[in-house]
């Protein structure tokens, strides 16, 4: 068999993002895997002597918790998931500080929500946090905090979290081990001459179509969140891989360059910071929809947004929530922090800039999104 070519952009990489996924942690659901873990803390214990710095967002905080309660299934109430969750993030974090003790390395504790990453003033000091545990070469282990998340702040899965992460810190890496061995061109499970994609474009969409949702009850995530994330993370420009994360070495092997799982990478531009941040939120409060002279403008000149170019105001929203900005048939082009209130867009739809006195009575803003708080949405 012809050699599988070296990946140079991983020796290179000074900051990584490593994510642990539930299935890898579990053991098949009975427990944590301590013998994994004590691998994977030797192979990032090496990575650290090596002058790489390393996050790790690791599952397995509900699915240990749901052992030790002695429960037969992952549980859907959400006060039982949170009773969890917090059962099983002392087992978690006692298993990676232990694994990560034997090398004299010091580990922290991060717990993130949604809120935490939406709000720009508390985004920017996760930021800071993060950096400085970094500077001081300590390893941070991030979990979204499960104990008090409800659906409205939830992230959604550690795939999601691990690209937020990636672009919090300016990750060159973000690397999702998992219990498969990458992307397939079709389903491994049902066509054994099923072929691993060595390297893809995360924005493809028809990547995201070969992509599947998870096959067991422990994590949320699936192949399609991954993909998912990698395009979120390519907004800082960091190359992702899916690998398997039961592969001796698994991350000393890639670091070294050799071709293993997927590569994912991304064709759009890096975006400064204030529009990454715009970027990685994951709830709108609203929508402003726009004609196709709008959508013209916003797609090809970068340009802000005017209310001469919206034909309809949707949801319940105020000054400087972050809102959609979609096509007559829907489709996301652009999302940005609005001038105006819900109330006062719909009054104002339609018209010019001109006219917002006389509608209005005042005039905030002459632009219902400004350009400098507007976000293209890669397709």
């Amino acid at each position: 068999m012809r050699p599988r070519p070296m990946r140079e952009r991983l020796t290179s990489a000074r900051r990584w993002v490593i994510k642990v996924g539930s299935s890898l942690l579990t053991a098949d659901g009975h427990g944590l895997d301590f013998d994994i873990i004590s691998a994977w803390t030797a192979d990032m214990a090496q990575l650290l002597d090596d002058g790489v710095e390393i996050v790790l967002v690791s599952s397995g905080a509900i699915a240990e918790g749901v052992v030790r309660l002695g429960w037969s299934r992952r549980p859907d109430a959400v006060h039982e998931l949170q009773a969890a969750a917090a059962v099983g993030q002392m087992g978690l974090i006692r298993a990676y500080e232990s694994g990560f003790e034997r090398f004299g390395k010091i580990t922290a504790q991060v717990l993130l929500t949604h809120e935490d990453l939406s709000n720009r003033r508390r985004y920017l000091n996760a930021r800071a946090t993060l950096t400085t545990l970094l500077d001081n070469r300590v390893l941070p282990i991030v979990n979204e905090n499960d104990t008090v998340t409800t659906d409205e702040i939830r992230l959604g899965d550690n795939d999601t979290l691990g690209a937020l992460v990636a672009n919090l810190i300016s990750a060159d890496v973000l690397v999702l081990l998992t219990d498969q061995e990458g992307l397939f061109d079709s389903d491994p499970r049902s066509n054994p001459d099923a072929r691993l994609l060595e390297r893809a474009n995360a924005s493809d969409p028809s990547i995201l179509a070969l992509a599947g949702p998870s096959v067991n009850g422990l994590g949320r995530g699936g192949m399609s969140t991954k993909v998912l994330a990698a395009e979120r993370a390519a907004q800082t420009g960091a190359t992702t891989i899916i690998a398997d994360g039961r592969v001796p070495r698994i991350l000393q092997r890639l670091h070294a360059g050799e071709a293993l799982g997927t590569m994912l990478t991304s064709d759009q531009r890096p975006r400064d910071a204030r529009k990454r941040w715009l970027g990685s939120q994951l709830r709108t409060r609203g929508a402003l929809v726009l004609d196709a002279g709008a959508r013209e403008v916003l797609t090809t000149r970068g340009s802000s947004l005017l209310a001469v170019g919206v034909t309809d105001v949707r949801g319940d929203f105020h000054r400087g929530e972050l809102v959609s900005c979609v096509d007559a048939a829907g489709v996301e082009i652009a999302r940005g922090l609005a001038n105006y209130g819900a109330a006062d867009c719909r009054r104002v739809a339609g018209k010019s800039s001109e006219q917002f006195f006389d509608t209005l009575g005042f005039m905030a803003e002459p632009e219902l999104v400004h350009r400098d708080n507007l976000v293209m949405i890669a397709r």
